[in-house]
């Protein structure tokens, strides 16, 4: 699922925290917002072609919801038809969430159940969604950076309810900042993750994360830390109608080596999308896209 914005803008309120945002944009807003409407129909345009069924919204909030074209934070879909709706940490990101989304889901889709975190802001506790986490599906595993995107109250309610073992660990960038999202860290294929590892502080947390990964069969693409800087990790597999791809951003397939490149085109095809507007808000190809793990729901046979 995607949300191509009618008024998008880097959000002021989350600068503090998100060292991926830029800090000087000469460009005009109504110019922006264009650039991004474009990028986002773009992407929709190319994984379509690639037989990826993407849903595509508008948001027509006219600029109350600068973010909202990164709709992975607010809400996660699982299998077994659950549906998780998340605690956000920037007041005007709250006003993402969209409960005729969620009633999409409920008609196209086979959902059992949705769990909504969200009255855990009124606590001060915040889990955003599938940025704050990069989650093994396979494995059961919840990755988690630190920050105060993430808190662990939070995030052991969603790990006991959705069956996932939590693993965090502290990152930071060049500066020191803590990395405000664990997914533009780190990626997890099918049959491959690529993560900043060197980002991780503790030496033996590290070890086991890197472990982990590689206990599960999957090649270990270590990417520098200029490379996460070009969101190299902030990429999604899909599946696609003739097999696995993954999807990531012109800008970080330029930053991969052609070894890099090949671990990964062992099991899925590239396909780079150019989003270089929806960049400068401190996200990329995968914080816009929401994954969908749900089963369809079958048409009843007419009596």
């Amino acid at each position: 699922m995607a949300i191509r914005p009618s008024a998008f803008s880097v959000n002021r309120q989350t600068a503090a925290d998100n060292a991926f945002q830029s800090a000087r944009i000469d460009a005009e807003p109504g110019e922006m917002a264009r650039a991004a409407y474009a990028e986002v129909t773009r992407v929709h345009d190319v994984l379509t072609g690639h037989g990826v069924e993407v849903h595509l919204f508008d948001d027509l909030s006219t600029g109350l919801t600068p973010d909202s074209v990164f709709p992975n934070n607010w809400f996660s879909t699982h299998a077994g038809g659950h549906v998780a709706v998340y605690p956000m940490w920037s007041p005007n990101r709250r006003l993402e969430r969209r409960w005729d989304i969620i009633e999409m889901l409920k008609r196209e889709y086979r959902v059992q159940d949705v769990i909504d975190y969200s009255g855990l802001e009124q606590d001060g506790l915040f889990l955003e969604g599938t940025g704050a986490m990069v989650l093994d599906h396979l494995d059961r595993v919840a990755y988690v950076c630190r920050s105060n995107r993430a808190d662990p109250v939070a995030l052991e309610r969603f790990c006991t309810h959705f069956n996932f073992e939590p693993i965090a660990f502290d990152a930071t960038d060049d500066a020191g900042r803590p990395i405000y999202h664990t997914n533009v860290l780190m990626c997890i294929g099918t049959r491959f993750a690529m993560a900043g590892f060197d980002l991780v502080v503790d030496d033996a947390r590290r070890t086991e994360i890197e472990d982990r990964l590689s206990d599960s069969g999957r090649d270990l693409i270590h990417l520098s830390r200029e490379q996460v800087g070009e969101f190299a990790g902030n990429a999604l597999e899909l599946e696609g109608s003739h097999g696995l791809i993954l999807a990531l951003s012109s800008r970080a397939l330029a930053s991969l080596t052609s070894q890099q490149v090949a671990v990964i085109e062992r099991s899925a095809a590239i396909v780079p999308l150019d989003v270089p507007t929806i960049e400068l808000a401190g996200g990329s190809v995968r914080c816009m896209l929401a994954g969908i793990h749900l089963s369809r729901r079958t048409a009843r046979p007419r009596d």
